[in-house]
């Protein structure tokens, strides 16, 4: 199954998108985590390898229904799950 698991303080959520065994506890351990989910950002931040969810997916993993919204949603789309790199610093 592929659903969040709350990692955030108390009263600031924070969720990371985790393959996990059905029967498993919400934060209990994870086989993968696949992405990240912040919705205190304005708007709600989504980062997911959208490659390993698929790989899960043929699996045969099922989203629970928030993954498979967020999945829908089209702020995933654009960003990828990788750190910003820096620019180069320029001398001019």
């Amino acid at each position: 199954m592929i659903r969040l698991a709350r990692v955030g303080a108390r009263k600031q959520p924070h969720y990371r998108v985790v393959v996990i065994e059905k029967d498993r506890a919400r934060n209990g351990r994870s086989v993968e985590v696949v992405g990240t989910y912040n919705p205190r950002t304005n708007p709600a931040s989504v980062n997911l390898k959208r490659d390993r969810i698929d790989y899960w997916t043929a699996k045969g993993a099922q989203l629970s229904e928030r993954v498979g919204k967020l999945m829908a949603a089209p702020v995933a789309a654009a960003e990828p799950l990788t750190p910003a790199q820096p620019e180069p610093a320029t001398t001019a």
